[in-house]
């Protein structure tokens, strides 16, 4: 259930800092949050599926590291992101 090279290209685009950029925060962040939003589909329909259920929270976990990365480093970057995102309301 890897994302489409279109898709990931498009995110990496849309939240890089500078030209060659494909690792900093926000990238990883919104990479993650749409995997996680494919596997919150992906579960309406086979809510049986443990396995994938067990790499969606490690998933969730990352995120939330990454998050909690930025928020010390940078808030203004951190508010940005969420609020682009729309991850917290």
């Amino acid at each position: 259930m890897a994302l489409a090279v279109e898709q990931k290209s498009q995110m990496i685009q849309k939240y890089r800092i500078h030209k060659q950029d494909s690792g900093s925060p926000e990238v990883q962040v919104a990479l993650l949050s749409q995997r996680i939003s494919q596997l919150t589909e992906h579960f309406k329909t086979h809510q049986k599926d443990h396995h994938s259920r067990r790499g969606l929270l490690s998933m969730v976990a990352r995120r939330r590291k990454l998050l909690n990365y930025l928020k010390d480093r940078s808030p203004e970057r951190y508010k940005t992101l969420i609020q682009s995102l729309g991850i917290r309301r």
